[in-house]
């Protein structure tokens, strides 16, 4: 990474003092308001909060408030950068909770990596919020960590990172299918990064109902025989590869209907001709994805990326601010897969009629994304039962 500072750059000019301020939603104009605002009569909603707590989720903010946090290990195509680096894109992904579904958040960036250290620290604040929103958190250690949240936090706990990129690679992948006369029965599948957002992806595409599907990392295709398994991709060899193949990255996609890249490894124009008659290639590393599109283009009937240049988009702001509003609409206590799985199937829904090749996905700005991921998230939440959502003591560890 080469920074370049250029305080004369629009970027670094709109980013000056930051993305984020906080303001009172009350005018606090005379001696009664300020009053009413603060003491005296502060008090006597406290002391009713302190007598039934679920209380707070109607005279506090914090029903419908995100804590966005992360330990800077992950960020963007940078890497570890550590927490002060990463708070700009925090302070981002604030202002679009905000923007989008009209939800507070606040941004938390966090001095330790250490996964029992983050765990204690988001356990402890979350008296304070809704839900939690983690960010750009290495792999493998995100797994653990949103595990043991979810365990220990009667809120929803959902790490962006994996769970909105798989909701919206399967609204795309389902539209691209259907796009193409098929179905994801139909599909076999080779998923390139065994990372946060490859893991995801394969579980929601298996739990949709994925033809077949193969996992490649950087030492290969994901199969039970090798030794060099973590144990979440041990879990995932045992349900994924049924045709038993091995070998790398071309030799699964020999033949492939999908290549779904996640990792910053490129794949050759060679690797993407051997697929099969009209193939789908989601090339998502960004800003460089894993092929040219305009040379998948040649092979591929569909092709889509992390990029906003390029069409079909697929950008994890068409999911996560419908899911939190949804699961917060609900009280969910939770976002469940169920959740996920109703998100995905919203969100391509508000497209289906109007399917092209390079329009798998809605745009970001399209006004009907929200409120549909939004309902189907907050009504799959009812039909689970998942509802009554309280910040209140964590579950013990």
């Amino acid at each position: 990474m080469s920074p370049t500072f250029d305080p004369s750059s629009p970027v670094f000019k709109i980013h000056q003092g930051g993305k984020l301020v906080v303001t009172s939603s009350l005018p606090l104009t005379d001696r009664e308001a300020l009053s009413l605002a603060y003491t005296p009569g502060v008090a006597q909603v406290s002391a009713a909060i302190a007598a039934d707590e679920s209380l707070a989720a109607t005279y506090t903010w914090r029903s419908r408030l995100v804590a966005v946090i992360s330990d800077g290990t992950a960020v963007l195509g940078l890497g570890d950068i550590g927490p002060a680096a990463a708070l700009p894109v925090m302070e981002g992904k604030c202002a679009l909770f905000e923007q989008f579904a009209g939800l507070n958040a606040v941004p938390i960036v966090l001095a330790t990596t250490d996964p029992d250290e983050i765990v204690e620290t988001v356990v402890r604040i979350a008296p304070s919020f809704g839900g939690i929103n983690l960010e750009d958190i290495s792999a493998p250690r995100c797994f653990e960590i949103e595990a043991r949240l979810r365990e220990r936090l009667a809120i929803p706990v959902f790490h962006d990172d994996q769970h909105g990129t798989a909701i919206v690679v399967l609204a795309a992948l389902r539209n691209a299918a259907s796009l193409t006369g098929r179905s994801l029965a139909d599909l076999r599948v080779v998923v390139s990064g065994a990372g946060a957002a490859g893991v995801a992806c394969a579980r929601i595409l298996l739990a949709a109902g994925i033809g077949d599907l193969a996992m490649v990392d950087s030492r290969g295709i994901v199969h039970p025989s090798r030794s060099d398994l973590n144990p979440v991709k041990r879990e995932l060899a045992e349900l994924t590869n049924t045709s038993g193949i091995s070998g790398a990255l071309e030799a699964a996609l020999a033949g492939a209907d999908v290549f779904l890249g996640v990792s910053a490894g490129a794949v050759s124009e060679a690797a993407i001709a051997s697929m099969a008659a009209d193939s789908v290639v989601f090339a998502l590393a960004n800003p460089t994805p894993e092929i040219d599109p305009e040379i998948a283009r040649r092979h591929a009937a569909v092709v889509a990326t992390g990029r906003s240049d390029h069409p079909n988009q697929i950008n994890n702001v068409l999911a996560f601010p419908g899911v939190f509003a949804g699961a917060f609409d609900a009280g969910a206590r939770q976002i469940t897969e169920g959740m996920k799985l109703a998100a995905a199937a919203a969100l391509g829904s508000v497209v289906a009629a109007e399917l092209r090749p390079d329009y798998i996905v809605p745009a970001p700005f399209d006004e009907r994304v929200v409120p549909a991921v939004r309902r189907a998230v907050a009504e799959q939440a009812r039909r689970e039962g998942v509802t009554g959502a309280s910040a209140g003591p964590a579950r013990p560890a």
